[in-house]
């Protein structure tokens, strides 16, 4: 029988790493943010930054995936190639066009939004149930995001709209990929499903930023390729790792539920790191999302789903 002081550290445990997965997940719109005035296009980042974590994505794989699992069909590759399309880099490339015009903070309340649309599109295209509970969360949700892009619209109008509908696309892109893998998890596995498919938008990435600008992927001023190394690992790889940890001591409901300091770590990042403003109607919004997310969580929406950890989140 375990010792429960052991089991409250290892529960502990969990909550930190689901903490510091969600904090440095967060961490990478500070980074392309950074990145920007250096003059690379959003095109060139997104492959610089997949390049760069590709090779660890696999060192993840060979680190994490202990159980055997049987060999992929023709049409599983397919899938997940597909998945990687959708999931991964439509929906990075999305998000990291809309932060050209929008604050960090905005980007990640609507990125939070995520568990909601996948109840939306399981409703609509699944035809599953949402309750009163789940839709009341949901409209509280998206009442905190309007709070947040009206602060927003206090400090600048110019792209406002146009990145917020950007920031948006990603999310409902992303959540596609979540629909859509759930259906796969079971088969193939958690750990090798992110990683195949990370690997399938890290092909598509590199392809569009040479198709795009050859010349930019082996141009940029050493500040950009540092930038996108911190952004392939401290942003992408290692939050990754540590959202697989604690679920693995926590379970994907709780890890998931953990991951609400995200959005908020954000607004005080981007204060630090980019000196974006921090309003009291910014706060009031941001608090409002994770509420409303959280109780979406707590009305019954399944979270346990491995796939539905957060980026390995692309965004």
């Amino acid at each position: 029988m375990n010792d429960p002081q052991q089991a409250l550290t290892s529960h502990q445990q969990g909550f930190l790493l689901a903490a510091l997965g969600a904090i440095l997940f967060s961490s990478k719109a500070i980074v392309i943010k950074l990145a920007y005035p250096y003059g690379p296009s959003a095109e060139t980042l997104l492959g610089l930054r997949m390049a760069f974590a590709f090779p660890f994505f696999w060192l993840a794989l060979s680190l994490f995936e202990k159980k055997p699992r049987p060999p992929m069909s023709l049409k599983d590759w397919l899938q997940i190639s597909f998945l990687g399309a959708v999931g991964y880099y439509i929906a990075s490339y999305l998000d990291f066009l809309g932060l050209q015009y929008i604050t960090v903070g905005l980007e990640r309340v609507i990125l939070y939004l995520n568990p909601a649309i996948v109840l939306l599109i399981s409703a609509v295209f699944l035809g599953k149930r949402i309750t009163g509970a789940q839709f009341a969360a949901m409209v509280l949700a998206y009442l905190g995001v309007v709070l947040v892009y009206w602060h927003d619209l206090t400090l600048s109008s110019d792209g406002l709209v146009v990145g917020t509908l950007l920031v948006l696309a990603s999310a409902v892109s992303y959540a596609v990929y979540l629909v859509l893998a759930g259906e796969m998890v079971e088969r193939v596995g958690s750990i090798r499903l992110v990683v195949y498919a990370s690997t399938a938008s890290a092909i598509c990435c590199v392809i569009q930023a040479l198709a795009v600008d050859p010349p930019a992927m082996f141009s940029q001023p050493p500040q950009v390729y540092g930038l996108s190394l911190i952004n392939a690992t401290l942003c992408t790889v290692v939050p990754m790792t540590a959202v697989m940890m604690s679920i693995k001591r926590l379970g994907s409901n709780i890890a998931s539920q953990a991951g609400a300091i995200g959005p908020v770590a954000t607004i005080f990042l981007g204060w630090f790191f980019l000196g974006e403003q921090i309003s009291l109607l910014q706060i009031v919004g941001t608090t409002v999302v994770v509420a409303g997310i959280w109780l979406l969580m707590q009305s019954g929406q399944p979270q346990s789903d491995p796939s539905n950890k957060k980026e390995s989140a692309p965004a």
